[in-house]
């Protein structure tokens, strides 16, 4: 089965259901891994996103600077 098969498949997102280690992730009207999956975002980008979504309510400037970090590795292997 094909990613794109399995994405058109009519499943219930019961991963978006519960979270594992907060709830940082479930408040959000998207959640992050939901607006990567969508984008068809890799892990670089999709690290980013992640990281700066969550900033205020997990990691805080910590967040912050580990989405810097990926944004420099990001950028490192488009030059």
């Amino acid at each position: 089965m094909t990613l794109e098969q399995l994405r058109n498949m009519d499943i219930p997102s019961l991963a978006n259901e519960e979270q594992v280690g907060g709830n940082h992730y479930k408040t959000k009207a998207i959640q992050p891994w939901d607006y990567i999956v969508s984008n068809n975002l890799g892990y670089l980008e999709g690290c980013i996103i992640k990281y700066v979504s969550r900033y205020k309510e997990k990691g805080g400037v910590q967040d912050l600077e580990k989405a810097v970090h990926y944004l420099q590795k990001l950028i490192e292997v488009n030059k």
